[in-house]
């Protein structure tokens, strides 16, 4: 089946759209990327995104027209990658949105909310659309999150059991295929979580203090230019977050602009660049924490974080002699990673199989993601119900 993933994450600067060939032999889903296409939100909507999630108030009115606007913005990427990636033949759209609230209170998720409406999606490019993937698994009592881990444990099961899968977008997240969790009869269950902080705190003060010339830090030179803060950096590392059990999962609800000056007051004398650098740290600090904690002996990294020379500089430092490999070396391009794990999930559904793993999202069960929004072209033609696959074999074309 040819399937498009789309995806733009809580940095909301851009849509990413990943195409590939997908399908099951045996116990094995084999994965054969066709390549990706990325289109940066307009200025005007991405203005729009930030002004309306948290801590900002909104009106239901704004949410209709968030709701449409990216709808449409998604739409216009997943024709383009069906045309350029595809020429015209994807069978299926897998659409994660773009996440404007996840509702945590204290260890649970109450619920979860992407806009995009799919209907713009399917109406542009005649394809089925999946959408709405993370509700299901709150349904059943999971955080929804982080949901690449079904993609992670597929990809890195087998590979070494200290493999851990890292990804650095907004939120950082951690899956650990060989476990870090166990069940009744002992045996070690994969496990996944959201770490904390990977950009978000980063891009805020950079957009904070540059008044919103710029609004991330380029190639980590503010990082780079500046010293952590010791005493700052002891004070973030006092969040709460970072000591709750997995499963846990968080985003811009928590670490968000008001969170930041929060932190800051007392520390008004601090250069952009030390209060960068020192945010830098955190980042690298709570990840090899994390990490750490699952006894890993390889970190296999994606995301925007890994174009942060700094980030990863400090990574490096603080997980000292755990391996840290780019998921490019294992075949999956570091900037087309997320858009192709929802690719999979995607086609998971349209399957009928599970796209989520209890253990890794704290959910009662393995469930079935995502809400269908038909084509014109119809129901994508399904010709037999393959079983679960265990593993995924990357090919290149």
């Amino acid at each position: 089946m040819r399937v498009i993933g789309l995806m733009s994450g809580t940095s909301y600067d851009a849509i990413d759209a990943a195409a590939a060939d997908i399908r099951i032999d045996g116990d094995t889903l084999v994965l054969t990327p066709l390549g990706m296409v990325s289109e940066p939100y307009s200025g005007e909507l991405r203005a729009a995104v930030a002004a309306a999630v948290p801590p900002a108030s909104t009106t239901v009115g704004q949410i209709c027209q968030l709701d449409t606007e990216i709808g449409q913005a998604f739409a216009a990427v997943a024709a383009r990658a069906n045309a350029e990636l595809c020429g015209g033949s994807a069978e299926l759209i897998s659409s994660h949105g773009q996440t404007m609230f996840h509702w945590v209170e204290g260890a649970q998720v109450k619920g979860t909310l992407q806009l995009g409406q799919p209907a713009w999606i399917a109406e542009k490019t005649g394809c089925t659309v999946v959408s709405d993937l993370r509700s299901r698994d709150v349904a059943t009592g999971g955080q929804g999150a982080p949901l690449v881990s079904a993609f992670d444990v597929l990809w890195l099961n087998g590979r070494t059991s200290g493999s851990v899968a890292l990804n650095l977008g907004g939120i950082a997240n951690v899956t650990a295929p060989g476990g870090g969790g166990t069940t009744a009869d002992g045996p070690a269950v994969p496990i996944a979580f959201d770490t904390g902080p990977a950009n978000a705190l980063i891009d805020a003060a950079v957009s904070e203090f540059t008044a919103g010339e710029q609004w991330f830090d380029l190639g980590g030179a503010l990082g780079e230019a500046g010293t952590p803060n010791v005493d700052l950096l002891a004070h973030l590392l006092s969040e709460p977050y970072y000591t709750q059990p997995a499963p846990k999962s968080t985003g811009k609800e928590l670490f968000h602009r008001d969170y930041l000056l929060a932190a800051l007051r007392g520390y008004e004398s601090l250069s952009l660049a030390d209060i960068v650098a020192t945010l830098t740290a955190l980042t690298a600090r709570t990840v090899a924490d994390s990490v750490k904690a699952l006894a890993a002996t390889e970190v296999v990294v994606s995301g925007g974080g890994t174009k942060n020379p700094t980030l990863m500089a400090m990574l490096r430092d603080e997980l000292g002699d755990i391996a840290l490999v780019s998921s490019d070396e294992l075949g999956v391009t570091s900037d087309i990673k997320e858009a192709l794990a929802f690719a999979v999930l995607g086609f998971l559904t349209a399957h009928g199989l599970p796209g989520s793993i209890a253990s890794c999202t704290g959910a009662r069960h393995a469930s079935v993601l995502g809400s269908l929004t038909p084509g014109s072209r119809g129901l994508p033609r399904i010709t037999s119900v393959p079983s679960a696959p265990k593993t995924m074999r990357i090919e290149a074309l």
